[in-house]
């Protein structure tokens, strides 16, 4: 069995093959991996617009960031703990904790120090310094660690066989568990703090309307600086899952991740938590079927394609809400 890498040059991933329900399983898995990492960074974005309207251009460049904190800190936990396969496990589940902390620290203060000064001005000033503090994540990420690829030791590489057949067999590896499971509990546990919960409670009112939430005595400030670290912890969470699942990052990998969570956001509907996770699981889907049955040049085109296609049917997205002007 040929197994490639979702950006294999030479063609689609399985070239050559026939369309059979093994190949067809396998990218169905490869795809829910994939769209799951999306997915977890689309919350960040949704989270975001749907309580101040904004769209942080800023939050790929976040979960790029992430990435090399915990790729740093992985470094650090293994040459304490060693590498044998009790302590990766710890090695990670230390990396990730510390990864979301650092990260939503760092979302924290650019909340501060960006947006929050721009919050009162014309919409399109918060956008600009979105895309500005985007441009100077990169760059200082590309000065302090360098323009070169930055690798760890595979992980979790052991795969558990489905379907065994004499020509293909289908395999999920324990990687590939862990990004989707993770995926799962942290939706349902975002959901339940956002619809049952205090804090829930007052991002939804400062959704619907920031003054009368502050006039009913809502600390909106507070409320806009926790959503913003809480789509910085989920953002950490999607960086840690991408270097487990590619073992390398690159100071760039923060644009195209981004661009492909914020598609998944407006397609699933941006401001819907389901929405988010269910768009970036169909463009992980659309994005590893073509390039397994078709090509991978044109992958992106197909998601763009499909995006297209849903919001001249559904301009709110597949989840989203119709927008209620307020008058």
């Amino acid at each position: 069995m040929r197994r490639c890498h979702a950006d294999d040059e030479n063609g689609s991933w399985f070239e050559g093959s026939a369309f059979s329900m093994e190949v067809f399983l396998q990218q169905l898995i490869n795809g829910l991996t994939l769209g799951s990492i999306y997915g977890l960074i689309a919350i960040g974005y949704t989270m975001v617009f749907g309580i101040i309207g904004m769209v942080n251009f800023a939050h790929g460049d976040i979960f790029m960031l992430s990435a090399f904190i915990a790729l740093i800190f992985f470094m650090l936990v293994t040459a304490v703990l060693g590498t044998s396969a009790g302590m990766v496990m710890l090695a990670l589940i230390i990396v990730l904790a510390l990864a979301m902390f650092f990260t939503s620290l760092w979302n924290w203060a650019i909340e501060r120090v960006a947006y929050r000064p721009l919050r009162g001005s014309f919409r399109l000033a918060p956008l600009i310094s979105a895309i500005g503090m985007s441009i100077f994540l990169g760059n200082f990420v590309q000065v302090v660690q360098g323009p070169r690829n930055k690798s760890i030791p595979p992980l979790l590489n052991k795969s558990i066989t489905l379907i065994e057949s004499t020509t293909y067999s289908v395999q999920i590896s324990y990687k590939q568990i862990v990004i989707i499971l993770t995926t799962a509990v942290l939706l349902a546990a975002f959901w339940y703090i956002v619809q049952k919960t205090p804090l829930g409670r007052a991002q939804r009112a400062c959704e619907q309307d920031r003054k009368m939430a502050a006039l009913l005595g809502i600390d909106v400030d507070r409320t806009i600086s926790i959503t913003f670290i809480m789509g910085a912890a989920l953002a950490a969470v999607a960086g840690v899952m991408y270097l487990v699942l590619y073992g390398v990052v690159n100071f760039s990998d923060g644009f195209v991740p981004g661009v492909k969570a914020f598609t998944a956001a407006v397609l699933g509907g941006i401001g819907s938590l389901p929405g988010a996770v269910i768009g970036g699981l169909l463009i992980g889907l659309i994005e590893v079927m073509w390039s397994a049955y078709f090509t991978i040049d044109y992958k992106d085109v197909a998601a763009f394609c499909i995006l297209a296609i849903v919001l001249v049917f559904m301009p709110s997205g597949l989840l989203g809400r119709p927008e209620v002007e307020k008058v």
